[in-house]
């Protein structure tokens, strides 16, 4: 880890938090994902060696503590009081990028959207039955692919057909959903515009949107870039 030098702890902070990787790997620890490879899944492009590093120079540090499984089987990872403090960074920083950054297309990766969704879903709705739901995203680098497994309030995301009928299917515009979990739109104007479109049972196509709690800073308002006109 390199230093600063400084005693500011603003650059004693920094040399922690700005560690590339570092805020997403402590996002996922406080959403939940406690396996090496729930936090993994959660951050796409993120190299397996790379995420043993930082979580090992996280325990160092008195981040993250982490204890074997008890199947053997890896270990389980939390935050530890020092961590839950430095989340609340990563909330600011979430805050004001909501606030002042642009949705970028290099942004859009439906993928990312659906994992944070279903971290995120309001389990008091989810049915009781086993739900199976297929989305197909256009838009993007290429067509995606994802099925969404529901039953008894778990979830798990599948990148290959898990072998089970779908009951609904979702044909998305990868922009328009991000957007929507991003609270940058409407679910009636996406389903209007035929940016999201559903195939299903009839309460099924009413009862998904209901379940989506949404990205934990879609009730911030961007801020507007235009700059205003000068006196004459």
């Amino acid at each position: 880890m390199r230093t600063y030098g400084q005693y500011c702890p603003i650059a004693r902070g920094a040399e922690i938090f700005a560690e590339r990787w570092t805020p997403l790997i402590i996002r996922n620890l406080r959403l939940g994902c406690g396996s090496f490879g729930e936090i993994l899944e959660g951050a796409p492009g993120l190299s397996r060696t790379l995420l043993s590093q930082r979580l090992k120079q996280l325990e160092r540090l008195g981040i993250v503590t982490s204890a074997p499984k008890p199947d053997g089987r890896g270990c389980h990872y939390e935050l530890t009081p020092a961590g839950h403090d430095l989340f609340k960074v990563c909330v600011s920083l979430g805050e004001w990028g909501a606030a002042w950054l642009e949705i970028a297309p290099e942004h859009l990766d439906p993928f990312v959207a659906l994992w944070s969704m279903c971290n995120m879903l309001r389990r008091d709705r989810l049915p009781h039955r086993r739900v199976v739901i297929r989305f197909d995203f256009t838009a993007h680098r290429r067509i995606e692919r994802y099925w969404l497994l529901i039953e008894h309030g778990d979830t798990e995301i599948c990148k290959t057909y898990p072998g089970v009928d779908e009951d609904l299917y979702i044909t998305a515009e990868a922009e328009a959903f991000v957007k929507w979990h991003a609270g940058r739109l409407s679910w009636a104007e996406a389903v209007r515009d035929r940016r999201i479109q559903l195939h299903g049972p009839s309460w099924l196509v009413r009862a998904f949107p209901t379940w989506n709690a949404r990205s934990a800073f879609a009730h911030v308002k961007p801020v507007s870039r235009t700059a205003p006109s000068s006196a004459a």
